[in-house]
């Protein structure tokens, strides 16, 4: 065949928008919270340090026992409040996960940054401190001031996305 020394006509590109860190690390902590077994809120969490995720949590029973799912919630049935009596859940933090499971597989959080769809309650923050994480991003608020004022003593920066 011969060549009429045109050149192939250009197919416009569709400019694709790449999402920016903090968005990418969020959307993913999104689609861990769609693991929680919690019936009154699903929040998923990730650790992530310098760009490379180490370790993901969402918001449920401890291993190898019934959910709440299974079970109904107790804080439920006795009226508690959104934010009073954590004693009285079956179920851990998407934080408190994503911590054990990064010490449950000899990952060291110190130095990290945590994702998480809900700003951490006050048990999560202390857990966060010790941990060593350094900065904490949230996608929704959560009511809880003495966990913002003590993440905020520890010099932890929160940001909401």
């Amino acid at each position: 065949m011969a060549k009429t020394g045109r050149s192939k006509p250009q197919v416009p590109r569709l400019k694709k928008r790449r999402p920016e860190w903090d968005e990418y690390f969020m959307d993913i902590a999104d689609l861990v919270s769609k693991r929680s077994t919690c019936l009154r809120r699903s929040v998923g969490a990730v650790i992530v340090k310098d760009r490379r995720l180490l370790a993901t949590g969402y918001n449920g029973a401890p291993s190898g026992l019934q959910h709440c799912l299974d079970t109904g919630c107790l804080r439920e049935q006795l009226g508690v409040p959104s934010g009073e009596r954590h004693e009285l859940c079956r179920g851990l933090h998407a934080e408190q996960n994503a911590i054990i499971q990064a010490a449950l597989h000899g990952v060291s959080v110190n130095g990290s940054s945590l994702y998480c769809t809900n700003h951490p309650c006050i048990i999560c923050a202390k857990m966060i401190i010790n941990a060593g994480v350094v900065t904490v991003i949230v996608k929704a608020d959560y009511k809880d001031e003495l966990a913002a004022d003590i993440l905020k003593e520890a010099g932890i920066t929160v940001t909401q996305l």
